[in-house]
């Protein structure tokens, strides 16, 4: 098995809280991520290990919908969600650290781990155009920092 991680890093002019509450409400989810179009709560309660929801994302043109869950959560630190689709294991984990009161640097690492068979063997061919659909995917930073650097202004 082959796995892919892309790591994105952005500086964001807010507050770690407010960058983290930005990131982790799956209903706001859709005004955050431009490239997500849907979200659906599937637990009840706050944000924490075993929230379960599932996003909407247009991927190479067409729409999909993959369930996910958190598996880590650190507030207002990290957070890991993980996914499975089509044989692959999907591991994002946000991680943010203040650069003072009104700064914050979020790392965002991305790794993808196929299963074997055929259809790890297409995930390996196919490696190279993935990870930069995924690496322009996850760039999705420049659009969480244009929302939270707009409510702190």
């Amino acid at each position: 098995m082959t796995s892919r991680t892309v790591v994105v890093e952005r500086r964001i002019a807010a507050a770690r809280g407010t960058v983290w509450e930005a990131l982790t409400d799956l209903r706001g989810m859709v005004q955050v991520l431009s490239g997500v179009s849907k979200t659906e709560d599937l637990t009840d309660g706050a944000f924490d290990v075993g929230t379960r929801w599932c996003e909407t994302r247009r991927m190479f043109g067409k729409e999909a919908t993959e369930e996910m869950w958190v598996t880590a959560s650190e507030p207002p630190e990290r957070y890991v969600a993980e996914a499975e689709s089509h044989g692959t294991h999907y591991l994002s984990e946000w991680a943010l650290r203040a650069e003072g009161p009104a700064t914050t640097t979020v790392r965002m690492t991305f790794t993808a781990e196929p299963a074997g068979g055929f259809t790890g063997l297409l995930a390996k061919v196919l490696g190279g155009v993935g990870a930069r659909a995924v690496s322009k995917a996850i760039s999705n930073l420049d659009d969480v920092a244009t929302v939270v650097e707009g409510r702190s202004n």
